[in-house]
């Protein structure tokens, strides 16, 4: 399954019920990103060596969107509707 934000395609998820922690990855995860930036939501952008974006860590995902029925993230700019985020949080 391949979960695409803001034109860029995840095709590796990984979700920690205990932390309600999304991981999503560009690749594998084995890739060790160079920078990292926490957006304003509390969620972690992880960059590599030439700056693209190569993975993120959505935080209180299930929590947003039973509240919301979206997942807001300032950056990359989207809007995560429930239905494209569902089989990933699927236990």
């Amino acid at each position: 399954m391949t979960i695409t934000i803001a034109g860029i395609q995840f095709d590796y998820h990984d979700y920690d019920e205990r932390g309600y922690v999304l991981y999503l990855h560009v690749g594998p995860p084995a890739v060790r990103a160079a920078r990292a930036l926490e957006t304003s939501e509390g969620h972690t952008v992880e960059y590599d060596e030439h700056g693209a974006i190569v993975g993120l860590e959505l935080m209180g995902v299930r929590g947003a969107l039973a509240r919301d029925g979206e997942l807001q993230l300032t950056w990359p700019p989207a809007h995560l509707a429930a239905s494209a985020l569902q089989a990933a949080l699927a236990a």
